[in-house]
């Protein structure tokens, strides 16, 4: 397992095929899915900020948090379409060091982030056939799922998003009955005014964070999407307005009947689709959460199984992680070493996870709007299909509203706990990590340097 310095040496030299590329609505899909994978994961949001106060959170997040976001990647994507996407982004903006400590925090976010699904997943399993998941049978299919996600990410990109487009609409299809039958439904008497048992304004802004990232996945696998100058402007627009639409329609539907938000749960679309449509609904709903849960780790997988292959080649990981599947072109052995990753980190808990997540996942989108100002500076010739209006001040503006929401996340959880450690000091220790991570891959790039010249 050698350690080399240029991506071009540490690229295997026997030819392999060239991925397979996903067209805009495979691309739009496949977002969809690293995004949002259906309005599963904001019923907390009404639990804890009632239904006006969610429907604002779902309308101001996005503005604040999700456009800014798609703009900054619109732009990087057509302007510098690399396999890699933010990694390169931040790389050439801002150096080497900086490029790995974007892709660390992606990384280390993933520990949290990919151990949400499988969870996901058991549990609405569990809510179609509890006695599926009792005992070791709950490790089984959540390890189960994980495997399955590794095939069919080995098939290639195209079939990632193929899956992603079939699965998607198979999820949302319960969603638009539910919108039905709350519109027709007997008891809706308008809005519910019942006060909230435990108002958390905050904590639903956290929770819409979490649901509204992920933007910036879907630039991973630039040099595998058709026209990506032209694409990724095209299914950043899209995908933003189509996930909007999609959280906004079911909450908005359900507080028409007037059900108290405090009924509002983890997983609780089953038991609003039970009550306003019985046990079909209800089931319908549940398998729509497995499907979700499956859809959006293999999307997730799909994107971030890239950043150790173009760090491979880079150097800074062995040069391992660079090699693809003979027949499909894809990087087999990163897919399956994240893969086994991911699943030792099944079953940690759900907030705790989200929690760590936003924190690690947004300081990284953050170097990304630092990368986008710092190319306007260094590189303004750089070609740009799609840019951003406004010039220096424009790029320096778009990353305000971000930061700001970063801001209130380390407000708002500078307290919490995660597995009896402070969940904000237990994330710095993982940002700290990151250039001591740095150093040593220096180090044993330096020293299989030395030893291939020696020999």
């Amino acid at each position: 397992m050698s350690w080399v310095r240029g991506r071009a040496s540490a690229l295997p030299s026997a030819p392999y095929p060239s991925p397979s590329k996903l067209t805009p609505l495979l691309l739009i899909a496949a977002i969809y899915s690293m995004v949002a994978g259906g309005p599963y994961g904001i019923e907390d949001i009404v639990q804890k900020s009632g239904y006006l106060g969610t429907l604002l959170i779902l309308i101001i997040t996005p503005l604040v948090w999700s456009l800014p976001t798609a703009l900054m990647v619109s732009e990087l994507s057509s302007a510098l379409p690399e396999e890699g996407g933010f990694y390169a982004w931040v790389k050439r903006a801002m150096g080497p060091f900086w490029g790995y400590q974007e892709a660390w925090l992606s990384l280390a976010g993933s520990f949290f982030e990919m151990a949400i699904y499988p969870t996901l997943f058991v549990y609405y399993l569990g809510r179609l056939a509890p006695s599926m998941t009792s005992g070791h049978w709950k490790v089984i299919l959540g390890l189960g799922m994980i495997a399955a996600c590794t095939i069919w990410n080995i098939c290639g990109a195209r079939a990632v998003g193929q899956g992603s487009l079939l699965l998607s609409i198979t999820l949302l299809v319960p969603f638009a009955v539910l919108i039905g039958f709350a519109l027709f439904h007997r008891s809706a008497a308008g809005v519910s005014h019942a006060a909230l048992g435990h108002a958390d304004i905050l904590g639903g802004i956290m929770i819409a964070m979490w649901n509204l990232m992920g933007w910036d996945n879907a630039s991973t696998i630039a040099e595998e999407v058709e026209r990506p100058q032209r694409t990724y402007p095209l299914a950043m627009a899209s995908s933003l307005t189509i996930i909007v639409l999609v959280y906004l329609a079911p909450v908005a539907a359900v507080a028409y009947t007037g059900i108290d938000p405090n009924v509002w749960t983890t997983g609780g679309w089953v038991d609003l689709g039970r009550t306003l449509g019985g046990e079909g609904l209800a089931a319908a709903l549940a398998f729509g959460g497995v499907v979700g849960a499956f859809d959006s780790f293999n999307s997730l997988m799909l994107s971030l199984t890239r950043l150790p292959f173009v760090m491979a080649a880079d150097g800074f990981l062995p040069s391992v992680f660079a090699r693809r599947h003979p027949r499909t072109g894809v990087p087999w052995v990163a897919i399956v070493v994240c893969a086994f990753v991911w699943a030792l980190c099944f079953q940690l808990g759900f907030e705790p996870l989200v929690i760590l997540d936003v924190l690690l996942t947004g300081l990284s989108i953050l170097l990304e709007f630092w990368a986008l100002a710092a190319l306007r500076i260094r590189e303004p010739g750089l070609a740009r299909p799609y840019r951003i209006p406004g010039g220096i001040v424009g790029a320096l503006a778009i990353g305000i509203g971000p930061l700001a929401m970063m801001v209130l996340a380390f407000v708002r959880n500078h307290s919490e706990q995660a597995w009896n450690f402070n969940a904000l000091t237990l994330g710095l220790w993982l940002i700290a990590a990151g250039p001591i991570l740095y150093l040593l891959s220096r180090l044993f790039a330096k020293r299989s340097v030395t030893a291939g010249e020696g020999q």
